[in-house]
């Protein structure tokens, strides 16, 4: 009897324990696995094959799919001629900055025959992100969606949506991308604007010989669709639009934000947003361009002004979903785009974007600040080496990017290793200016001289401290929209505005309740933008222009965050794996 009873308690004590387990399990997430290869592969667009470095042989590469809380091992192995590095864009990397990616700022590059385990645990995200090679051009073509799914069991904050769609903007070259970027280098001018835009890959029925390379996203009558937009293009950002259709903006950066409809919306590269599409209750008997043109105010200078476009098709009634339904004989609807220096459009369109700032997705914004920065971004000049002649600006110089007038120069062996390991001595300097050494009017007549320094430092933040930081675009060489992107970090973007920044006046106007939050934000062509953020992840983070030319001319910088005195607080030893320069 007492073995009877026994045997019936311990079926439930089993079964209770089961649960338990998978409840833990749920909430502390689970490790997930993948396998990058790195390899080349024959890619055809435009009516022209060329060989282009792939993940997997994909371009785009493989979707990461995991969890709010999951713990994700990516093993890298490198089987091109070229050096290479991965970042994980937006993901905050908490004590993991090893596996952070920028080549010679956390990380040597894994050289030919190399492999190395990228190894972070996901916290307290959700949403959509993107991971891209971080070492030359070589994003171009090395490039794939994160999808980061909330927490088992817990909802998102609108409607669930009846299908999930991600959309990569990306940008193509017929021509070699590092051949191209090494030439300008050489020469101290502007590398060739890209020939088309793509989305997933496919450059569409707008450019010549590309019909058959065209995105299309079949839809059923009323039901309502989330479409994860990423710009992955290297040099433009981007107006998107679907014909005859609303955009309900529900995140940006893989953060909810108070949802808001709109026709068109402006993505720069480095951000993503996820908007829901609501699909027209009955069918339309109609075809739906779902276009993307670049907004671009440079002047003088030149950009690829043309469209990229897919086709949003409705199922038939009657039809099966995944039957070959496009009809070339319906009418095919565009939208109509911004022009594409309309920066009006621009300054409305991000004034909108707000953080859901509820108890559950709350708006941390800081309220004091401890350390204030005021940076200038934007265009230069170098001189040309002597006995060359160059094609920047003039004969005599090349283009050039600073923040506060440096232009990073990377070094030969990673900053992070160097900080870690105490051997910064002739790598880094720790002292990069809190604000320009020069005032001047940045938005008005430019300076005689525009000439950068360069040099190799950091700015050194005690951690946990609160930063303020102003970014002011110049006019030096004109003035340009700039996307800055923060690694390690998201940021509270809490005023924003036109001209000049008024340190007296213009916090007053600060948006400190609910501002949208982020990991990269165009500073505003001839203007500025504040933002807030809490120094909690030690460790050395990049900052830069996600515009590759800009980036590539010195638009760069980054931070060294120290350890805390707590354990938890101090970043973790390098993994045993880590290449060597």
């Amino acid at each position: 009897m007492a073995m009877a009873i026994s045997s019936d308690l311990r079926a439930p004590c089993s079964l209770l324990m089961a649960t338990l387990m998978l409840i833990i399990v749920q909430a502390q997430g689970i490790t997930r696995h993948y396998n990058f290869n790195v390899q080349m592969a024959n890619v055809t667009r435009l009516c022209a094959t060329k060989s282009i470095v792939t993940v997997n042989g994909e371009y785009p590469g493989p979707a990461l799919v995991a969890r709010e809380g999951d713990r994700v091992l990516v093993r890298v192995t490198n089987h091109v001629a070229h050096n290479m590095t991965l970042h994980w864009h937006g993901i905050r990397q908490l004590r993991s900055g090893w596996a952070d990616g920028p080549a010679y700022i956390t990380q040597c590059p894994m050289q030919t025959g190399q492999s190395y385990l990228y190894n972070f645990t996901i916290t307290g995200q959700r949403g959509t992100l993107w991971w891209h090679a971080h070492i030359s051009w070589l994003r171009a073509t090395v490039y794939g969606a994160i999808i980061v799914l909330p927490k088992h069991g817990v909802p998102y904050p609108f409607a669930a949506p009846h299908k999930e769609v991600p959309m990569i903007f990306g940008e193509w070259w017929k021509a070699d991308t590092e051949k191209l970027v090494r030439q300008a280098t050489k020469t101290g001018g502007a590398p060739n604007v890209s020939d088309a835009f793509t989305i997933n890959g496919l450059p569409g029925p707008l450019y010549n010989c590309s019909a058959k390379d065209t995105f299309k996203l079949k839809v059923e009558p009323g039901k309502s669709y989330l479409l994860r937009l990423i710009n992955a293009a290297l040099n433009d950002e981007l107006f998107f639009s679907v014909a005859n259709h609303t955009l309900t903006v529900v995140e940006v950066d893989a953060v909810y934000v108070k949802p808001f409809t709109v026709k068109t919306l402006i993505i720069s590269p480095g951000q993503t947003t996820n908007v829901l599409l609501t699909a027209k209750p009955f069918y339309p008997r109609a075809n739906f361009y779902m276009s993307a043109a670049p907004y671009s105010v440079i002047r003088p200078g030149t950009f690829d002004n043309t469209t990229v476009a897919g086709i949003l098709e409705y199922q038939k009634p009657g039809g099966a979903p995944f039957a070959p339904s496009f009809d070339k004989s319906l009418p095919l609807f565009k939208p109509t785009l911004p022009r594409f220096n309309d920066t009006g459009f621009v300054a409305n369109f991000t004034a909108k974007l707000r953080s859901l700032a509820t108890p559950q997705y709350p708006a941390a914004v800081p309220q004091s600040v401890d350390k204030r920065f005021f940076f200038t971004v934007g265009l230069g000049t170098l001189p040309c080496p002597v006995n060359a002649t160059c094609q920047g600006p003039t004969n005599t110089t090349q283009f050039a990017a600073a923040v506060n007038n440096v232009s990073l120069v990377l070094p030969s062996t990673a900053l992070l290793q160097s900080h870690f390991t105490g051997t910064s001595r002739g790598v880094y300097g720790s002292n990069f200016p809190i604000m320009p050494l020069k005032k001047f009017n940045y938005t008005g007549a430019p300076p005689n001289n525009t000439n950068v320094a360069t040099g190799t430092k950091l700015l050194v933040l005690p951690f946990n401290s609160s930063v303020e930081l102003v970014m002011q675009d110049t006019s030096i060489l004109g003035i340009e929209s700039h996307p800055l992107h923060l690694h390690g970090f998201n940021f509270f973007v809490v005023g924003q505005g036109v001209g000049n920044y008024d340190s007296v006046n213009d916090p007053a106007k600060f948006n400190l309740v609910d501002p949208v939050e982020r990991n990269t934000v165009g500073v505003p062509a001839g203007g500025w933008v504040a933002i807030r953020f809490i120094a909690d992840n030690p460790g050395v983070w990049f900052m830069h222009c996600h515009l590759e030319v800009h980036t590539t001319w010195g638009l760069r910088m980054a931070w060294l965050v120290l350890d805390g005195n707590l354990p938890n607080q101090k970043i973790l030893p390098p993994p045993s794996d880590l290449p060597k320069c």
